[in-house]
């Protein structure tokens, strides 16, 4: 994995969601990269982004502020288990200096935000995860389908 003098580092991009199938993909990236020691891995998260609201002083705005809090909370305890999954992957010999951590709001749909970070970043390797099909997702296309269609000189795993 060396072109003269340089070695040659290889950039994985892993979205992740919180789901099992998140949990495979970092199963699969750990069997598959960690014997070596070139990796830098971007861990991916683009959440929806909380409503900006005004509710200062308006009579029941205190519901609202209690959901607001309630969800801001969740967003940094997201935050906080994405850096988990980092410690899993230094844990299983990945260099902790190699592994990145990307958490912010959504300003596309997801596909398009990956397809963006990669065009900005030029991974080598996108692992996705696939759920099973839904009816819903045959005339939408799923979020894997609209990546491998977008990318070109880039491989993508997909784990199901």
């Amino acid at each position: 994995m060396e072109r003269g003098d340089t070695m040659v580092i290889q950039k994985i991009l892993l979205p992740y969601n919180f789901t099992p199938l998140d949990q495979k993909a970092v199963d699969f990236t750990i069997e598959a990269f960690s014997h070596l020691k070139a990796v830098e891995i971007t861990i991916f998260k683009a959440y929806a982004p909380l409503p900006k609201i005004d509710a200062s002083d308006a009579a029941g705005t205190g519901k609202l502020k209690e959901s607001m809090a309630y969800l801001t909370d969740r967003l940094a305890q997201r935050e906080t288990e994405l850096n988990d999954v980092k410690q899993k992957l230094v844990a299983k010999g990945f260099e902790a200096a190699r592994i990145k951590t990307i958490y912010k709001p959504r300003q596309k749909d997801v596909a398009t935000e990956i397809i963006d970070l990669n065009r900005y970043n030029r991974f080598d390797v996108i692992i996705l995860n696939r759920k099973q099909a839904r009816i819903g997702r045959f005339f939408s296309g799923s979020i894997s389908q609209k990546i491998i269609m977008a990318l070109k000189d880039t491989t993508v795993c997909v784990v199901s």
